[in-house]
């Protein structure tokens, strides 16, 4: 993730996790963004056919499990 345009990155991810749009506007709210973010990742990695604990890995160590996302 990153770049310059963040929001429109979370954006694709939250249609990729299959998530409403609207989701974003909880990722804006102080400690629901946690929880949140967390149930997007597992959703983003059940999408690309990996496990929740894949998931997880993506909310907690995401330089780690992205790439592995992306590669493998």
């Amino acid at each position: 993730m990153g770049g310059d345009r963040p929001i429109y990155n979370f954006i694709v991810i939250l249609e990729i996790a299959g998530k409403p749009i609207w989701w974003i506007i909880l990722l804006m709210i102080p400690c629901v963004n946690i929880i949140v973010a967390i149930l997007v990742f597992i959703s983003l990695a059940k999408a690309f056919g990996k496990s929740e604990a894949f998931g997880i890995g993506l909310a907690l160590l995401g330089f780690i499990f992205f790439p592995i996302l992306g590669f493998w």
